[in-house]
């Protein structure tokens, strides 16, 4: 599975931004799926997911500002972020995991590229 995140940039604190990710996989349906972010120095953090029967979950750092999505008639994921602070400055990365119907031990891990939010206060 190959992912590819998009939509990365400069933004002011309280704007807005709309991240994509696209994947080559033709049945992403069947993996939960998510976006990451890893600031400065830090390690790689949840920042949101939806699973392969669409449960959102959100960190709390993010609850009510951002919203994931998937669209799996075109294998894509998208998370719009409103209300940017500062601190969401990181490089955001989606995730596929799975698919859902092997066991835990055979799910596999896979990995975007990565795109750079930067906010500025």
């Amino acid at each position: 599975v190959q992912l590819q995140a998009s939509g990365g940039g400069l933004v002011q604190a309280g704007g807005s931004l709309r991240l994509s990710c696209a994947s080559s996989e033709s049945s992403l349906s069947n993996y939960a799926v998510g976006w990451y972010h890893q600031a400065p120095g830090q390690q790689r953090e949840l920042v949101s997911t939806i699973s392969e029967f669409g449960t959102k979950n959100y960190a709390d750092s993010v609850k009510g500002r951002f919203t994931i999505s998937r669209d799996n008639a075109k294998n894509s994921l998208d998370l719009q972020m409103s209300t940017l602070k500062p601190e969401d400055t990181a490089v955001y990365y989606c995730n596929a995991y799975g698919p859902w119907h092997y066991a835990d031990s055979a799910k596999n891990n896979y990995w975007g590229q990565g795109t750079l939010v930067t906010v500025s206060s």
